[in-house]
């Protein structure tokens, strides 16, 4: 009997890992949706009708920003880490009478690696002198607590 439980178990976990859950952010099918944008003949309330609003609007200029982000799990042996299967930008801009002056899809072979410097800061000061010993101290006696006199 408990070999019967303990296949079932096996076979049900083995069945629950196989089928990969993938998190959507942003807009669905982005880049088919895009196709549907013509360039200088869609205005604003078309894109608004065909995309929705977008995700993020330029300030400067009029550049309408739509993000499309997949993750999906990987083998059951990495441990519940993500990987990102779909990375697609939509940037939209328009003309000053509103109508599609330009439109790009990027996708994720089009994301840059960024690379941090490794370089660190040296101080030009040195907390050994004289001076800082004794603006430490008085600053220790300052935010030290109030004592209680005795009457």
């Amino acid at each position: 009997m408990k070999y019967i439980l303990y296949l079932s178990l096996f076979l049900f976990t083995l069945n629950c890992s196989i089928n990969k859950v993938s998190n959507i952010h942003g807009f669905r099918l982005l880049d088919t949706k895009s196709e549907k944008l013509v360039i200088l003949k869609t205005n604003k309330n078309d894109v608004r009708k065909i995309l929705g609003p977008p995700s993020s609007k330029s300030k400067f200029d009029d550049i309408w920003f739509y993000i499309e982000r997949k993750k999906t799990n990987q083998k059951i042996f990495s441990l519940g880490k993500k990987k990102l299967s779909k990375n697609n930008v939509l940037i939209i801009e328009f003309d000053n009478k509103g109508i599609v002056k330009s439109k790009e899809v990027l996708d994720i072979k089009d994301m840059n690696e960024i690379k941090f410097a490794d370089k660190k800061t040296i101080k030009k000061y040195e907390q050994d002198n004289m001076i800082y010993s004794i603006l430490s101290t008085l600053r220790e006696k300052i935010n030290a607590p109030t004592r209680n006199k005795k009457k």
